[in-house]
């Protein structure tokens, strides 16, 4: 990949996670100011960025368009979407459903939990495969290379005191995970967050996971684990069509 198209994507990354003014951009790209500058400017052109009143630069409807477009070409979502809506009348709580592409796993499709509590998470958004219950539950069905693969970009980001920050505390999750069949965010990523996700398993191996969700004092992980069996129904269903 050339170093401009290359520079360009990590822009758009950026400004997809705090948008920012040229400045901003310029100083932690390290780039002068009227290098950016041109850069955004080529970006904007073609709707991938657009500049708000307050010079903040932040995603573009083109690339929003594309987004939606991309999503809506998942198999998975097309399949999998009112699978998981039932599984949320089943539950109540917060349920996600994630496919793995390529070397990211994204999130699909998303019901909110009935009592209007919003997650962090959001369709179209990577998962951040060391402290998320669908992460895991992907990487525990991959074989070793392509989870090396996936892996080579992790940071290992401590942000509560559950997170797992190794690669070897992570091999050992992921262990335990393959002999209990399911996966847990043990309030790893939000302090107040359970998770519970089970694999979707094709026949061509995993290709995402599905998952329940809800605040520690609604539901802790033990309650979410009664949804388990119904989890896997729903990612049965889901693997069934695909096949």
């Amino acid at each position: 990949m050339s170093q401009s198209v290359t520079r360009a994507a990590r822009i758009i990354d950026r400004i997809a996670a705090d948008p920012g003014t040229v400045a901003e951009l310029a100083e932690q790209f390290g780039l002068h100011r009227s290098t950016m500058f041109r850069e955004l400017q080529a970006l904007e052109q073609v709707g991938w960025v657009r500049r708000r009143p307050s010079g903040r630069y932040a995603l573009g409807t083109q690339l929003a368009a594309l987004s939606r477009q991309a999503l809506e070409s998942l198999d998975l979502r097309d399949v999998g979407g009112e699978h998981v809506r039932r599984l949320h009348r089943r539950t109540g709580n917060t349920v996600h459903l994630a496919a793995l592409m390529d070397r990211s796993i994204v999130y699909v499709d998303k019901v909110e939990d009935e009592s209007g509590m919003r997650m962090y998470s959001r369709v179209g958004k990577a998962v951040i495969p060391h402290c998320s219950a669908v992460g895991k539950a992907i990487l525990a069905g991959l074989d070793a290379d392509r989870r090396d693969d996936i892996l080579a970009r992790a940071t290992w980001e401590r942000f509560t005191e559950t997170t797992i920050t190794t690669r070897e505390r992570l091999d050992r999750e992921l262990a335990t995970v393959t002999a209990r069949g399911y996966a847990t965010d043990d309030r790893e990523f939000e302090a107040f967050v359970n998770c519970i996700a089970v694999p979707i398993v094709a026949d061509v191996g995993v290709v995402g996971a599905v998952s329940v969700t809800a605040i520690q004092m609604v539901a802790d992980l033990d309650r979410l684990a009664a949804h388990v069996p119904a989890m896997r129904e729903t990612a049965a269903a889901i693997a069934d069509e695909l096949d």
